[in-house]
């Protein structure tokens, strides 16, 4: 076999490893180092065995990513998440919203979108956002006789709000890859974010409209004075509102880098947990450890990415599926569909950080072939990987759901709800693709 022929069977037998269910990060490390040490090995200048130019590459390349300024900001983001999860600020939001837009048709669902987004706005992890609606939300719209599997579908695409809604972790992740301004990107992010949450409301409202038996309003007897519903407004959307708007407005006027305003996002947050009194010595040290230990897994992921793109790329493989793409004498159109395409359907059996940090350097290359911004392709992306939690059957946000639901309610009854928030996600995308100033205008006014 040729060289670029041993590239693509080694990007098939990692997809097949994951598929078999081996941990990610080390499965690319593996690989890399596997077939890194085929592609270097010079049997005329090897001394002893380990004398192979793979084990200087995975050196350089964890140095590299341990160096990484923009990757500093990946854990105090998660920190600020897991303190403000666990300060019980987002149960008094949601009952507070759900009170406030009460004479709205299926007022629980808006307030959950609402809640997610916000959360998302502050936490950037999905698989918290989803648990922690899934045990706060997702029972009291059980209770109020809201339809399982219209219930399931807001919750599970609310949650994944976090990949596109700055600080998202993915963007992050994308930025580091793309080597682009992290500013710029969460900028391009702001308006297709509160594009898509919006649609998602339209549409709730909408349906509930249509059949109120889906989401029957709440009895009056249950609504608490006007009083209590702004003193609950005012002591917890205020608060979280007013950091939110101090991270990413520092972060967007450029009066600070990610890193600094997730410092100052993090001692918010402890700020917020101890004004609550909700700050524990044993959560705060949930808190920390779930930080390191997502915060460990993003870090090995880049290194065994970077390794494993190394290899594949030295290999041939850019250059196969490179020379492929412009065989079809694609236009921009056509590749970025042909691209999205892809990325959708490997959102099928893959989760995103596979996607990111595998498949999408391949097509970074091609995009000033074909006149792409990375910001505008960056924003496509983040569109579109949230199909991938929400695509079955991996669906990792219905899985998220399940492990937290009562036991009667069923995947499939989940993945029913899940259905029409992807029809939502592809016109969301449509949408940009013809009007592209929804993801470029803001960074453009910003930065120039």
């Amino acid at each position: 076999m040729s060289d670029p022929v041993i590239a693509v069977f080694m990007l098939g037998l990692f997809i097949f490893m994951v598929l078999l269910g081996f941990p990610i990060a080390f499965t690319l490390i593996a690989m890399g180092l596997g077939f890194g040490y085929y592609a270097y090995y010079d049997e005329f200048r090897m001394a002893h065995i380990f004398d192979n130019r793979i084990f200087d590459l995975f050196v350089q390349n964890t140095f590299s990513v341990m160096s990484n300024d923009v990757l500093v900001a990946v854990p105090l983001f998660l920190f600020m998440g897991y303190v403000v999860e666990r300060a019980n600020i987002v149960n008094r939001l949601f009952f507070s919203i759900q009170m406030a837009a009460r004479h709205l048709p299926g007022s629980m669902a808006v307030a959950a979108l609402f809640t997610c987004a916000i959360f998302a706005t502050a936490s950037g992890i999905i698989g918290a956002v989803v648990t922690l609606m899934g045990m706060l939300a997702f029972p009291a719209m059980l209770k109020a006789n809201y339809d399982e599997s219209f219930a399931a579908g807001v919750i599970c695409a609310g949650g994944c709000l976090g990949i596109l809604i700055p600080p998202s972790i993915m963007l992050i992740v994308y930025s580091a890859i793309a080597e682009i301004s992290p500013l710029r990107l969460y900028a391009a992010a702001m308006f297709p974010g509160l594009l898509l949450a919006g649609l998602y409301m339209v549409y709730v409202v909408g349906r509930a409209t249509l059949n109120p038996s889906l989401a029957p309003k709440p009895p009056e007897e249950d609504v608490p004075s006007f009083g209590r519903i702004a003193w609950e407004l005012t002591t917890s959307f205020i608060p979280l509102a007013l950091l939110i708007m101090s991270v990413l407005g520092a972060i967007l006027m450029g009066l600070a880098t990610p890193a600094e305003a997730a410092g100052v996002g993090a001692f918010g947050g402890l700020f917020l947990a101890l004004c609550y009194r909700s700050l524990s010595w044993e959560r705060l040290k949930q808190a920390v450890y779930l930080t390191a230990k997502t915060s460990a897994m993003v870090c090995w992921l880049f290194v065994g990415s970077w390794t494993f793109a190394s290899v594949f790329s030295y290999l041939g493989g850019h250059e196969l599926i490179n020379d492929w793409v412009l065989s079809m004498d694609l236009g921009t159109v056509g590749f970025l569909v042909l691209a999205q395409s892809i990325i959708f359907l490997l959102g099928w059996p893959l989760e995103w950080t596979e996607i990111i940090i595998i498949f999408v350097p391949i097509f970074l290359p091609m995009l000033e072939t074909f006149n792409v911004d990375p910001l505008f392709f960056g924003i496509l992306v983040a569109l579109n990987l949230q199909t991938s939690f929400l695509t079955p059957p991996m669906a990792m946000a219905a899985y998220y759901l399940k492990g937290v639901a009562p036991p009667h309610i069923q995947l499939m009854d989940i993945f029913r709800g899940i259905m029409p928030y992807l029809a939502i996600i592809l016109f969301s995308m449509v949408l940009l693709y013809n009007f592209p100033g929804i993801a470029l205008w803001l960074p453009v006014y910003l930065f120039g």
